[in-house]
Parts: C-alpha cells; sequence; structure tokens
C-alpha cells in the first residue's frame, strides 16, 4: 500500500537525487593543431613547461590511450564535430589542400562538382547544442571548407572567427599561396597579431561576453599551434615560402609554450566569471606530430596509421563528475569528446553517434571497456588502413600489412602476422566489414579511375 509518508519520502528522494545532479555544464573544446603525445609536461615532455594545461590534468582525468580519429586535420575535425566516423561524410579522408583541393580521388571528384567540405546535412555538436539552449561559438582554425555552405557558422555556430584553412602564416594570416584566409562571420578580415594570440583574445573576450547571458555555452577553440610554419611570438612573416615547412625545436617549444600562455588565459577567464566549476573543460591534439614533435615511445608521425600518427594527449576537467588528479587506460578517440559533451549536457543525439560517452568510465563507476576502433587515410596514392581490437592492431600500409600486441609491443617493432594468421585474418576481416559499414552515401556515383 502507498501511504502519505511513502510518496513524500519518494519525493524527498527524487528532489534530492535531482539536486546532486550537476547542472547542465558550459563545454570548452581546446585543440591544439599537430601537437606530439608526449609535448605536454604533464605527458613528460622534457623540454616543454606548459603549467596551465598541466592544471587540467591536476584537476581532472589524463588519458594514457587517446587516439584521433585520423593522422591528419580536416578528418579528425569532421570525427570530431559529427561524433561519427568522417568515412561516413566521403571524401574528407585527408586534410583538404591549400585553395579547397581535393588531396586523393574521390576529394578530387567532390571537388570538381563543387561539394568538397562538410556538408550542412551533417549533425554537427554544435547545431545540437545550440537547439538545446546553448550558445555557440568557434575561435580558430575551421579546415572543413571554403565555401560559404560548410563554413562553421552553416553548421550551428553563432560566432566563427578563425582561419578556414589547414594553415597560415602566424603574422600575414595567409596561405602559401598568399591567399588571406582570416575570417569573421563569413567575411575577410585583417588583423594585427600573431594567430595563436588572436585566438586567446577572441576566445576571451567571448567567453566574458557569454558569462553575461543566461544561457550555457560551448566554445571550441582549434589553435593553430604548433602547425607549420613553425613562427614564435617575437618573429616576423615567413619571407621565402619555399622554406614554409623549415625551422627548429626550440621553434616548436616556444610555439607550445606560447599556446599555453593563452590556454591560462581561457582558464583564468572563466574562474574570473565565476564558472570553473560548472564548465566542462576538453583539451586534445587533433593528430600526432609531425617530424619537429615528440611523439615519445611511438613510431612515426603525422600521416601515418602507425600509433605516433594518431595517438595525441587527452585531458578533460568536470569537477561536478571527475575525479582530480586520475590517469584512466581507456582507450578513446576524437569523436567520443563529442558524445561525452552532448551526455553531460543531457543532450540525445540526433542520429547514432560512433563515439561512446565517456562519463561512466571516469566517473569511476565502470572499468575500462576494451573496444574496437578502426581508421583510413588516403593521399595522392597513399592508402592507410588500421584496426585495433582490445590490445591488438592490425595495419596496412600501402600494401603491406602488419599486425601488433601493443601490451607487449606500444613502439610497434614485432610484426606477429605470420606467427598470428588466426588473428590477423579475423582483423583483416573487421576491417573489410568496417569498410562496408561506413560507406559514404554521397560517394555512391563516384567510380575510381583503372589502376
Amino acid at each position: 500500500m502507498i501511504t502519505r509518508r511513502g510518496v513524500l519520502g519518494a519525493g524527498l528522494g527524487l528532489a534530492a537525487r535531482a539536486q546532486s545532479r550537476p547542472k547542465r555544464p558550459n563545454i570548452l573544446l581546446i585543440m591544439a593543431d599537430d601537437l606530439g603525445a608526449a609535448d605536454l609536461s604533464c605527458y613528460q615532455a622534457p623540454d616543454i613547461r606548459t603549467p596551465n594545461i598541466d592544471t587540467l590534468a591536476r584537476g581532472g582525468v589524463r588519458f594514457t590511450c587517446a587516439y584521433a580519429n585520423a593522422p591528419e586535420c580536416s578528418p579528425t575535425r569532421t570525427g570530431l564535430l559529427t561524433g561519427r566516423y568522417q568515412q561516413r561524410v566521403g571524401g574528407l579522408e585527408c586534410a583538404i589542400g591549400v585553395g579547397n583541393v581535393g588531396r586523393y580521388d574521390e576529394a578530387e571528384w567532390l571537388q570538381r562538382r563543387g561539394e568538397l567540405g562538410l556538408p550542412a546535412s551533417e549533425t554537427s555538436i554544435a547545431r545540437m547544442l545550440r537547439e538545446a539552449g546553448y550558445a555557440t561559438a568557434c575561435i580558430g582554425k575551421w579546415h572543413l571548407g571554403y565555401d560559404a555552405r560548410f563554413s562553421a557558422n552553416a553548421h550551428g555556430f553563432d560566432e566563427y572567427f578563425g582561419i578556414l584553412g589547414g594553415n597560415a602564416d602566424y603574422f600575414t594570416h595567409c596561405e602559401e599561396d598568399g591567399t588571406n584566409v582570416l575570417n569573421h562571420n563569413g567575411r575577410p578580415v585583417t588583423e594585427q597579431g600573431h594567430m595563436t594570440d588572436l585566438i586567446t583574445n577572441h576566445a576571451v573576450r567571448w567567453m566574458e561576453q557569454a558569462a553575461q547571458g543566461a544561457k550555457p555555452w560551448f566554445l571550441y577553440v582549434p589553435y593553430t599551434a604548433p602547425h607549420l610554419p613553425l613562427q614564435g611570438p617575437g618573429g616576423g612573416p615567413v619571407q621565402d615560402r619555399s622554406k614554409w615547412n623549415e625551422g627548429t625545436r626550440d621553434t616548436y617549444v616556444r610555439m607550445v609554450e606560447q599556446m599555453d600562455r593563452g590556454i591560462g588565459e581561457l582558464l583564468a577567464a572563466l574562474r574570473r566569471g565565476g564558472a570553473e566549476a560548472d564548465t566542462m573543460v576538453v583539451f586534445k591534439s587533433d593528430n600526432g606530430g609531425y617530424p619537429k614533435s615528440n611523439n615519445h615511445p611511438f613510431r612515426g608521425f603525422k600521416s601515418s596509421v602507425f600509433e605516433g600518427g594518431l595517438r595525441i594527449p587527452l585531458l578533460m576537467r568536470w569537477p561536478a563528475a571527475i575525479p582530480r588528479a586520475s590517469t584512466t587506460a581507456q582507450a578513446a578517440i576524437s569523436m567520443d569528446v563529442t558524445a561525452t559533451a552532448l551526455a553531460a549536457a543531457g543532450v540525445t543525439p540526433a542520429r547514432p553517434l560512433d563515439g561512446m560517452n565517456l562519463l561512466p568510465v571516469l566517473a569511476g563507476g565502470r572499468a575500462p571497456v576494451e573496444r574496437t576502433l578502426c581508421w583510413s587515410y588516403k593521399r595522392a596514392r597513399q592508402r592507410r588502413w588500421a584496426v585495433r581490437h582490445g590490445q591488438w592492431k592490425y595495419i596496412i600500409d600501402n600494401g603491406s600489412e602488419y599486425l601488433y600486441n601493443l601490451a607487449l609491443d606500444e613502439a610497434e617493432k614485432i610484426n606477429l602476422s605470420e606467427a598470428e594468421p588466426g588473428r590477423f585474418t579475423r582483423m583483416r576481416a573487421m576491417l573489410a566489414d568496417w569498410k562496408r559499414e561506413t560507406a559514404a552515401p554521397r560517394l555512391r556515383a563516384f567510380t575510381p579511375a583503372p589502376a
């Protein structure tokens, strides 16, 4: 029998549980560009000091097994914003080239049709959060299409400031061909200053304005640092564009530390606004580092599907739900950030996600989950794929095949394809199944040229 006391008790219990649930957080998503897996001091960098980024590790969780969705810019950004494998979109398995150029056959085909970029029909985290009442902004590198219909504003961001393409001179904000790619809400603009500082300043101003409103907010800050060209604070424009890819590790270090100071300003703005406790902060890289970076102990660099091209630093802080100074060995990937942020905001995705909500594991309520993760990379005639299933990883690198036990061989030195023929065959089949399952509808009319 239900008594009045029972009803009151149940009501009080529900009220207590409701009060214990964290309210919808602000979400600050910060992404470095081409940062090596071991290029933060909280990841044991020997020559880089990142005290501000390190506060996220002390105040939250540090991942020891985090991956990018791809070993290059545009595909990872696609996976991050949609929460789904970028292969479902099609044509974005390689970074879009300077001037909106497709760099492999499917991308070239889309470029000729005027369709190279992330279509607005794809459901982005920004649009889903905005529809749930969030204010939204993207301040930094876009690299998902130059045309207005592929822009950040078309994907649910109320505010956009940054560069449209994959890189730019940090002082002139022009690409290698001399084109100014600095943009504000769809309009070309010119501003004075180092790109890292401009991103920081615009992001801080937007946060301060958002703090005056009643809405929770989502701010995506994709820095261009430490992507080439190597230009630290106090330097100047690249005088000879043929030397765009040159530079020293010392300059790289100064660029990372300059970005860290900028992130310190973002975190200080949170504290000033009294929003630190109510904000989920995520820091990650878009892919593995290039040869000036430190990917130790992993093999390979950016554009490779060996661990060095895919492994990234990943930090999350949300005082309401994530224990302080914790670490996790949970295998995670960029698109998990999307699923996790939406779950924190109480937003049901508009379509099924490939990413995983990490909060149950991070809160300590569930052991790390064994996962199967897949990658595909295409550029010119290069074709690279990888599958990680539990501790095992299978790779095809331009026709050469490999099998590694990452629990024993994180540096991928011992190819076990002949020693483990059954596992090798099963993982090859996993890759084939994944390719079929994620085939993009917009590429159905594409016909590959004869080899």
